[in-house]
């Protein structure tokens, strides 16, 4: 049987439970010191750019690493880089003490690919678990994802939600990880495309225990360019600048109604036009300018 470990997640450790199905394969996401990795030394690539690294290290130092990078562990000390050296460099850099990983063993290139699919089925992983099983598979046996689809018997858009998981930043799938969030606040999350906003609402989520449908309205707003009140904070999206076309609509608005309107895009094109007043008397000459377009 397959020996347990204290880790953050089961992993592919609790996808080879079958007796015939002899291996110490594991994968998990996990925090790791950094004294503790070590570089590939096949590693092809040797010369790194030292403003680039400089830069993504000001990156990590603000809003920490993103994509966890992945490690073979070599034993209970000591891990080596499979893939992000570059990351693990620029956290040297940036004064971190440990840095988030996805940990494989090395025998995990041994696991028979019918024991990993026939016990996705049997176990009860967490959603991460599940997204880094579909992906070694989907690496180690060159499949497709509509082939994957039909070995294990799910939709080929079940598999790619799992698989999004996976470029969230890694304090986020840590916490599905976890059990601090579930898979609704993270498919939510996923419709951001700028993770340190994608962090910005997580924090919000731990904070306040905010609801799948009340993170879904968040991000919504998020996505139309508006900015969102969240406890005493103010979360600003990335907003498309707006073409002079709609400058010069925007002051048109605001001389036509005597006060500042705001008109906000995101970067998908959706926007927003808000008209706002102080008191009632506002409001009521307000209404009587949109009441004197209808003559």
């Amino acid at each position: 049987m397959v020996q347990r470990r204290n880790a953050l997640g089961r992993g592919l450790d609790a996808l080879l439970s079958m007796d015939e199905v002899q291996t110490e394969g594991s994968s998990s996401i996990n925090e790791i010191e950094l004294s503790k990795i070590s570089v590939n030394p096949n590693q092809p690539r040797r010369e790194f750019d030292e403003t680039a690294l400089s830069e993504l290290a000001d990156s990590i130092s603000e809003i920490g690493i993103i994509q966890p990078i992945t490690l073979r562990k070599i034993n209970e000390d000591e891990y080596q880089i499979i893939a992000g050296e570059r990351r693990y460099r620029a956290s040297l850099k940036a004064g971190l003490k440990s840095i988030p990983a996805y940990i494989r063993t090395a025998d995990d290139e041994n696991v028979m690919e019918m024991a990993l699919i026939e016990n996705i089925q049997r176990e009860d992983l967490n959603s991460v678990e599940i997204a880094l099983a579909y992906q070694h598979l989907i690496e180690q046996y060159d499949l497709t994802q509509e082939r994957l689809s039909e070995r294990v018997g799910k939709k080929r858009t079940t598999i790619a939600n799992y698989l999004r998981l996976l470029k969230l930043p890694a304090p986020i799938q840590m916490a599905l990880q976890n059990k601090q969030i579930d898979m609704g606040h993270a498919r939510a999350l996923i419709t951001l495309t700028d993770p340190k906003l994608q962090i910005k609402v997580f924090e919000e989520i731990i904070q306040h225990a905010y609801s799948v449908r009340k993170v879904e309205e968040i991000v919504k707003s998020l996505s139309e360019g508006e900015t969102i009140t969240s406890g005493n904070k103010k979360i600003v999206p990335k907003r498309k600048k707006l073409p002079e076309e709609f400058n010069l609509l925007k002051k048109h608005l605001s001389g036509f109604f005597n006060t500042k309107v705001q008109l906000t895009c995101s970067e998908k094109g959706k926007g927003k036009i808000s008209i706002p007043f102080n008191n009632e008397e506002e409001l009521e000459r307000i209404m009587g300018k949109l009441d004197s377009l209808k003559k």
